[in-house]
């Protein structure tokens, strides 16, 4: 995988680095508010296939260890950028802190602009104000975030700077990409010209998702911390696995509605709900140590509603080594029987709904079954793409029928007849009859259950409508 070319936005709080990155994007990917210290991972986006743009969060002085690792993240964007945005408000004085933004980037030898937002505003400074931060004056450059002012313009002096002889600055300089990792296994000569294959983590807060995502990556992107909350926006990495491109979509924690913080918890929430849309295959993550949660069986319910593959990861299953059983279930031990074993069969009663799901127990810590979640990726993708011919399909119907014949009211009785497959990921069939209005919950499962005995669908879920056609 070529490196394409970095640029980076940095600078203070509330900057509106955030809303440059949408706009740039052409699309909400960082969260924006009014409130300051917003985003907190660095957020990266995809310019036109010609150059990653990484949102940081707001250069200030730490306070702690967890507001350290934010910083240590920002400095990392810096040193990895080919070009630097330093961004400031345009209605507002540069302090000591802005100036010692500037002074910081153009220490770095990158190419370096300065990005006035909010120009829009009558109260906006003029140029001459701003020409002590010791940045070119052709390189500055005002915009708005809000009105998308200046935004070709930049987007033009960053190609003109990034391609100026035709060689991606990444190539130049000789360096690897830091933030697309590559995870290379089995035949490389291996030819898979299928799409992008796009995995979400789902979860609650502090279930291990940043932690997964980072062993996943190979590269600590994500912050990782005991606080709740820590991830806000989707964080992304993409990897090549068997010759395969996968995107590993890394998303905020979720609270019981009722418990989520009105404002940027309410936005991480749609982020989340937006990355299930999005993704192909959902890892909904369950704590070892918290195996009993409803929220997580509503998420597995979104999850199948939207037709998505899932894996139930288990995560920190290390603390299960040495854990007694009665501890963590309330289920007295018995012979040959560990806490892994009592967790299973726990996850097997609260999600019978999902009898095709495979349940891995990983541990990032250990990195124990860490890879072993791209090989069941790879399975499910395939099984999504599972096409099933019409008259294997109506055999299995007829055997079902035989099996089980459909009951119905006194005088009428529901008539399947035939049925087809009109579309994959999901697969999706479609019963033709009479009457099928008729037709029994427990047919219609036993229906599933007869084509998955043939074609076990690993992971995924299929899809049934019931068409009633006239005589």
């Amino acid at each position: 995988m070529k490196r394409m070319p970095i640029v980076a936005l940095v600078g203070q709080t509330n900057a509106g680095k955030s809303s440059i990155l949408n706009r740039l994007a052409r699309k909400n990917i960082a969260i924006v508010a009014r409130e300051e210290g917003t985003t907190r991972d660095n957020v990266i986006a995809t310019i036109d296939d010609a150059f990653i743009l990484i949102d940081t969060a707001g250069l200030k002085n730490p306070t702690d260890d967890f507001e350290a690792s934010i910083q240590d993240q920002i400095t990392d964007a810096i040193e990895t950028a080919d070009v630097i945005l330093v961004t400031l408000d345009s209605t507002k004085y540069f302090d000591h802190k802005d100036a010692k933004i500037a002074k910081d980037a153009l220490r770095s030898g990158k190419e370096v602009f300065l990005v006035l937002n909010k120009c829009d505003l009558k109260e906006s400074l003029p140029i001459e104000e701003f020409r002590a931060l010791g940045i070119a004056p052709e390189k500055i450059l005002y915009v708005s975030a809000t009105t998308g002012q200046g935004i070709a313009d930049l987007k033009k002096s960053l190609e003109s700077v990034l391609f100026r002889d035709g060689v991606a600055p990444a190539r130049r300089h000789g360096r690897s990409a830091p933030y697309t990792s590559v995870v290379t296994s089995g035949n490389p000569q291996e030819d898979n010209s299928q799409t992008l294959l796009k995995i979400a983590l789902i979860g609650r807060p502090n279930v291990g998702k940043s932690s997964l995502f980072n062993a996943l990556g190979k590269k600590q992107q994500a912050i990782v911390s005991s606080k709740q909350g820590t991830t806000r926006d989707v964080n992304r990495v993409q990897i090549k696995y068997k010759g395969r491109e996968l995107e590993i979509l890394d998303t905020a924690g979720l609270r019981k509605p009722g418990k989520r913080e009105v404002g940027i918890e309410k936005f991480s929430a749609i982020r989340t709900l937006a990355a299930i849309e999005e993704a192909d295959i959902c890892c909904l993550l369950i704590d070892s140590t918290e195996p009993h949660s409803k929220l997580d069986q509503s998420l597995a319910g979104q999850i199948v509603e939207a037709g998505k593959g899932i894996i139930m990861i288990v995560t920190k299953s290390d603390l299960l080594e040495n854990a007694e059983p009665t501890n963590y279930f309330g289920e007295e031990n018995v012979a040959n029987r560990t806490a892994a074993d009592f967790l299973l069969d726990a996850l097997e009663k609260d999600y019978n709904f999902l009898p095709y799901a495979p349940v891995l127990l990983t541990s990032a810590t250990t990195g124990h079954n860490v890879t072993q979640l791209f090989e069941l990726a790879l399975q499910i993708d395939e099984a999504r793409h599972t096409e099933i011919k019409t008259s294997e399909l109506n055999r299995i119907l007829n055997d079902t029928i035989v099996a089980h014949p459909p009951a119905g009211l006194k005088n009428t009785r529901p008539k399947p007849k035939y049925i087809v497959q009109t579309d994959t990921c999901p697969p999706w069939f479609v019963v033709h009859g009479h009457d099928l209005g008729l037709l029994h919950w427990s047919w219609k499962r036993f229906l599933e259950r007869k084509i998955r005995e043939k074609y076990p669908f690993v992971g995924t879920p299929i899809m049934f409508s019931y068409r009633n056609d006239k005589n």
